[in-house]
């Protein structure tokens, strides 16, 4: 149930991010930031808001719409996720062990490139969740063949 309400809270929060993100497009980003850090007290010269703004100078509206389109993707995949696993349905473990497991080997690479505490934190419990699930499949496995082997039949 955690497991999959966490999922419904980062499927929400991508498409909050996606809808943010697709109201940038025909936008000037470096100028919308810039009211932003304004309303929020940031310093302009702080270093990391320069390197932000570096980054987004290039981006265009095309890159906007794709990382619009891709945030809606993965949001609708951990919509599926967390509505799965909240209403207990099988296939949703599996489905959930599939996905979060073919992200991991890119989590563990990008920490290898440039460790972060976020990468850390997201990767750990990544890992937590497929270890979880995997062991809640094998111990209803376990259950089921006990429920149906022939000793406890008698």
């Amino acid at each position: 149930m955690a497991i999959g309400v966490f999922k419904l809270i980062k499927a929400l929060s991508l498409v909050v991010v996606g809808i943010g993100v697709f109201k940038l497009v025909h936008h000037d980003i470096v100028e919308v930031l810039s009211r932003w850090v304004g309303a929020v007290h940031v310093d302009p010269d702080n270093r990391y808001f320069q390197k932000v703004v570096t980054k987004l100078w290039s981006v265009d509206d095309r890159k906007l719409e794709e990382v619009g389109a891709g945030t809606f993707f993965y949001a609708g995949v951990f919509l599926t996720e967390g509505l799965g696993l909240v209403l207990r349905k099988t296939w949703a473990e599996y489905f959930t062990l599939i996905v979060t497991g073919s992200f991991l080997p890119v989590e563990v690479y990008l920490m290898t490139q440039h460790l972060t505490a976020v990468r850390a934190v997201v990767t750990l419990v990544n890992i937590g969740i497929v270890g979880y699930l995997v062991a809640h499949r094998l111990g209803e496995r376990k259950r089921k063949a006990a429920l149906c082997s022939p000793s406890t039949i008698n």
